[in-house]
């Protein structure tokens, strides 16, 4: 193995691990956001799981976000240049496809991000419901998660 190699496969590496703690953080503040806990207790592992202070991960998962978006970009002109050739000679073009999909919900989760960093840190009135909130987590959840199981398809079908 070259050096090369060696550098782009601990990119790739750390890009997933910093995928898998991204995917941890904003699902734990997802499961806050859609089933409150009323338990202040303690109670059962779910009840903790759901007492999470939501404003406390929006910082980590927006970091976590734009570290990710780093390095999927440091590792993206091996993808153009030798992965996605190669997809496109085995006549993979719904996985080429579904990676472009990928780039798409990617840009448009860092577009979110200035709105969903904004609906945490600033205290709703007492009228007014948090469903910018919840409308902003569950989106950048969705694409988290979208972005995430697509990139492993990708790596699976043709890995760097």
């Amino acid at each position: 193995m070259t050096l090369y190699q060696l550098i782009n496969l601990s990119l790739l590496l750390t890009h997933g691990l910093v995928s898998v703690a991204l995917i941890g953080a904003v699902t734990h503040q997802c499961a806050a956001v859609l089933f409150p806990s009323t338990d202040k207790t303690g109670g059962t592992f779910i009840s903790r799981y759901r007492q999470v202070k939501g404003a406390g991960f929006a910082r980590a998962v927006a970091l976590l976000y734009i570290s990710n978006l780093i390095l999927g970009g440091i590792l993206y002109p091996e993808y153009r240049l030798e992965v996605r050739y190669a997809l496109e000679e085995m006549h993979l073009l719904s996985t080429v496809g579904l990676f472009e999909l990928k780039e798409h919900w990617a840009a448009i989760g860092l577009a979110l991000l200035p709105i969903y960093l904004s609906a945490w840190h600033t205290e709703p009135a007492i009228h007014q419901p948090v469903s910018h909130r919840k409308a902003a987590t569950l989106t950048l959840g969705f694409i988290i998660w979208f972005t995430f199981l697509t990139g492993h398809v990708v790596n699976n079908v043709r890995g760097l």
